[in-house]
C-alpha cells in the first residue's frame, strides 16, 4: 500500500491493481482535498467511515485521472482503502492532525 503526501491537500496513490481502459492502463492516481461543492449529497459520517458507495460517488470528482463510476466499480478493494484512508484524512481537522503527530 503506497501512498506518497505531495502536498497537504493531495494525496498520491499507486494502485495495487492497475486500472485498464482500452489501451490506456492507470497505475497512480492523484486525490485532492474535495470543496464542499464536490461533498454534495454525500455525508461527512459516510466518508469518514470509508463507505463503499461514498467514496465511488466522490472519488471520481477529486481523482487525477478522472476515474469513472465504471473504474471505481471495478477498483480493487485494497486500492479503495488507500483512497479512503487518503479522503478520510484530508476532511479531518487540522489540530486533530498535529495531536495525532505527537508523541504518546
Amino acid at each position: 500500500m503506497t501512498q506518497k503526501a505531495a502536498q497537504p491537500d493531495q494525496a498520491a496513490i499507486a494502485l495495487d491493481t492497475p486500472i485498464q481502459r482500452g489501451e490506456q492502463t492507470i497505475t497512480d492516481v492523484m486525490l485532492r482535498k474535495p470543496r464542499s461543492g464536490e461533498l454534495r449529497g454525500l455525508t461527512l459520517n459516510d466518508l469518514l467511515h470509508m463507505e463503499a458507495g461514498a467514496l465511488i460517488k466522490l472519488i471520481p470528482r477529486i481523482s487525477t485521472p478522472m476515474l469513472t463510476e465504471t473504474d471505481m466499480n471495478r477498483l480493487d478493494p485494497a486500492d479503495l482503502t488507500q483512497m479512503g484512508t487518503a479522503v478520510a484524512g484530508f476532511l479531518l481537522p487540522r489540530a486533530m492532525k498535529a495531536a495525532d503527530s505527537l508523541p504518546v
